[in-house]
């Protein structure tokens, strides 16, 4: 009798512990990094779909990212350092009151409401947090877990987006649009649609590391001179003249590159446009890539993402800045005006001001930042732009993919060099002072 009831109570503690081990596997598995790169890719694809541009895809990316790390930060302490007292304005956010909150779970669930509250297509986000709780579902978590997760990562979101509320973001919406001036010097809108300028009030928004927008402004840019033997005319010369005899690998690094949200296309009466990343979402693609190679962990990945969209926050704000202060003309409309009325630039020249160049600043600004988590040769095989039907392009280090992004601009016929040069100089001293005023890891002591 004795020996039945011991043997009974082996069995009840075995079956106790295997349904313990059952119901506690998922843990392990939705810490698996590849549900952030997921809710990341999937708000790069509502980005893309949505046609935001450049400086405000930038603000889609920062919120919600900012919202999943503090979640974080609080679930390893140890680790991490809230970004509170290191961005600007941001107070700590609640802490869960319920003990079945998951804090990676909750982490994604404020990634995807905030994400949602930027965008437009709300309706693509909801079926992509519908397909996330079947999966959840699938890997048997329990829904009491699943639902304190989702509540606080709300409560959370609601935390961010009234943080984010007061950037000026919704000011600037009702500011006026740039007026144009007719001297030659000065910025007008471009072929073929003559878009209005994009963001002139950009260098009001709240920034997140950098004292002001203007805290990095380059040297003036040329004096406006179209003289023969000029340094503005030799300049735009060789845009011309470089434009005009670009061979293979100087195409398809410009193309590599193009990164304009919305390029229009027409045909006779009718158009159509491409829709393709921005080059912040090139960007977070080479994060993606990053993480993935570094066998980044779920908090790791995280940080990583945090640290880049801040650094193409404030450089785009930099950047911005300086384009709508100088208001530099672009060379399609000088060479159309003055020397060939036929030519055209092999990239569409995006709709703002021409100095500096966004993509030679913002790219620097994020390779710094990456160089500063992955290191100095950190080579890679950028499959970004695979997507929108272009082929992979290497790289030995992220500054090496930086300086690639920046002479694209002269390829493409879209920028003098002095623009490039410049906001390689610019991007720098945003990613640096990022660098160096933003830490999110701390430091680890033996």
């Amino acid at each position: 009798m004795i020996l039945q009831k011991i043997f009974l109570v082996g069995v009840s503690l075995f079956l106790i512990n295997c349904t313990t081990e059952k119901n506690t596997m998922y843990v392990e598995k939705i810490q698996n990094p590849e549900f952030f790169q997921s809710a990341m890719q999937n708000l790069t694809d509502i980005i893309v779909h949505d046609i935001f541009s450049p400086p405000v895809a930038s603000r889609v990316y920062l919120y919600p990212t900012v919202a999943a790390y503090e979640i974080i930060a609080q679930k390893y302490p140890n680790k991490y350092n809230s970004l509170v007292g290191q961005v600007k304005e941001l107070s700590t956010i609640p802490s869960p009151s319920d003990k079945n909150v998951n804090y990676h779970l909750a982490s994604l669930f404020a990634f995807n409401t905030v994400g949602k509250a930027l965008i437009f297509s709300e309706n693509k986000m909801e079926l992509f947090e519908k397909n996330f709780k079947t999966q959840l579902k699938e890997l048997n978590v329990p829904s009491k877990v699943i639902k304190a997760s989702e509540a606080y990562g709300q409560a959370v979101a609601v935390f961010i987006k009234e943080w984010a509320s007061k950037d000026m973001y919704s000011q600037t919406r009702t500011y006026p649009k740039y007026t144009i001036k007719e001297e030659d010097r000065f910025w007008k809108p471009t072929p073929p649609d003559y878009m209005d300028g994009i963001e002139p009030h950009w260098k009001e928004i709240r920034t997140m590391v950098l004292d002001s927008s203007d805290q990095f402004s380059p040297k003036d840019p040329l004096p406006f001179d179209l003289n023969e033997g000029s340094p503005f005319q030799k300049q735009l010369m060789e845009v011309f003249e470089v434009t005009n005899n670009l061979d293979e690998e100087q195409i398809n690094i410009a193309k590599f590159w193009d990164c304009n949200p919305y390029v229009t296309h027409h045909k006779g009466h009718a158009m159509f446009a491409t829709k393709k990343i921005t080059p912040g979402g090139h960007w977070m693609g080479i994060t993606a890539i990053a993480t993935r190679k570094a066998k980044s962990s779920f908090d790791e990945t995280i940080n990583a993402f945090t640290n880049v969209t801040i650094s193409l926050f404030d450089g785009f704000i930099s950047c911005w800045d300086e384009k709508w202060d100088t208001l530099i003309v672009r060379p399609e409309t000088l060479i159309n005006q003055y020397y060939d009325e036929e030519w055209l630039p092999l990239l569409q020249t995006p709709p703002f001001p021409e100095y500096t160049s966004g993509h030679s600043v913002i790219s620097r600004a994020a390779a710094v930042t990456l160089t500063d988590l992955f290191g100095d040769n950190f080579d890679f095989v950028d499959t970004t732009e695979i997507a929108y039907g272009l082929p992979e392009r290497s790289y030995t280090s992220f500054i090496h993919a930086s300086e690639e992004a920046a002479i694209s601009r002269l390829y493409g016929g879209i920028h003098y060099m002095m623009a490039i040069e410049e906001g390689i100089k610019q991007g720098q001293g945003v990613g640096d002072y990022i660098v160096q005023g933003l830490q999110t890891q701390k430091k680890q002591t033996n």
